[in-house]
């Protein structure tokens, strides 16, 4: 199987300038400035095989955004090599944007004040798509989006989920094999975000588009992904499957109390004094919250010491979420690069 994408050494450094204080420093910063270099994307590498959903994740500035414009074309790299679609982006320019199509959540490429089927035909020519071919997987994609009551509609009178719905639909025109999300759901309701997960895992199973997914949203990345590639401070330091991720780190459990009356969360570290528990109270839902390793002695000899002292009203034992996670990750700073990608 080929590769959809290819990275290897990729750098993006940009200036970071600094002003000098006063009016003596102000007037020298008409004639020279301070500036430091800052590595955005720090020479980074990995594949992308045809076909394939990944998930591409980190922290705002850990460089997501910068490597999809990259990967993209619009921005040039400081070094390092991409092949996308068995292109250069930056030198094959117009013959590589007819094989990918960009969503990036908080851009349009719809034209503001036409119809949203105007902007339709004008992407359709020009991204040169026959009529036959047009109709044939439009309709298809129309329907899906159940986006047809909008198409007469100008964009400026969408709301936001609506016009992410035709943002993809517009993406996908010219029916590209490669697919960049960035932050497509982002602000949607739960709704529209499973209309558009559900959509992806079609197009992705019946016309094997490759999709590379940014987005904060985590659940997005469960439901369609079963790749990750973790980014913090434009180094990776994941890259494979996210049952892997979720099988290291998440070998915790997390333990839901709620008690018959108020009870002092000082009292329940003393019950619990000697294991290696780690107690939150949600005020809100008076719901106590011990997370503790993932064994069954000690689960048990968590839930004996707190039954033994209290009253219990109800119990309800959880999986570390995806999230919890990969914040766990970054808080610790541990790096974990999986190999065969």
């Amino acid at each position: 199987m080929e590769n959809a994408i290819e990275v290897n050494k990729l750098r993006k450094e940009f200036k970071a300038y600094s002003s000098r204080t006063g009016l003596k420093g102000a007037f020298r910063d008409l004639f020279t400035r301070n500036y430091k270099v800052v590595p955005a994307v720090n020479d980074i590498h990995f594949t992308v095989k045809q076909g394939e959903m990944v998930g591409y994740i980190g922290e705002n500035g850990a460089g997501k955004s910068t490597t999809i414009k990259m990967l993209t074309g619009i921005l040039t790299p400081t070094s390092g090599q991409i092949t996308v679609n068995g292109m250069n982006p930056h030198k094959e320019r117009e013959k590589f944007v007819q094989t990918i199509g960009v969503v990036f959540g908080q851009r349009s490429q719809l034209w503001w004040d036409i119809a949203v089927q105007e902007s339709f035909r004008l992407l359709k020519k020009v991204y040169k798509v026959s009529d036959e071919d047009y109709d044939n997987h439009m309709g298809h994609v129309i329907k899906t989006l159940d986006i047809e009551p909008l198409l007469d509609k100008p964009v400026r009178k969408l709301s936001l989920g609506q016009r992410m719905r035709c943002e993809l639909a517009a993406a996908l025109i010219h029916n590209p094999p490669l697919l960049f999300l960035d932050e497509p759901t982002i602000g949607l309701d739960v709704l529209v975000k499973l209309k558009i997960r559900e959509f992806l895992k079609e197009i992705n199973e019946k016309y094997n588009t490759t999709i590379l997914l940014t987005t904060h949203d985590l659940s997005d990345i469960e439901a369609l992904c079963e790749r990750v590639i973790m980014l913090d401070e434009g180094k990776i330091i994941y890259d494979g499957a996210l049952r892997n991720l979720k099988e290291k780190w998440g070998e915790r459990k997390e333990l839901q109390f709620q008690f018959l009356e108020k009870i002092e969360i000082a009292k329940l570290k003393d019950i619990t004094g000697g294991l290696p528990v780690k107690w939150e109270l949600d005020e809100k839902e008076a719901i106590y919250i011990a997370n503790i390793e993932d064994t069954e002695e000690l689960i048990s000899l968590l839930i004996a010491r707190v039954v033994s002292a209290f009253k219990i009203k109800d119990i309800k034992i959880n999986e570390i979420s995806t999230e919890e996670i990969i914040r766990n990750i970054y808080e610790k700073g541990t790096v974990e690069v999986e190999g065969g990608n």
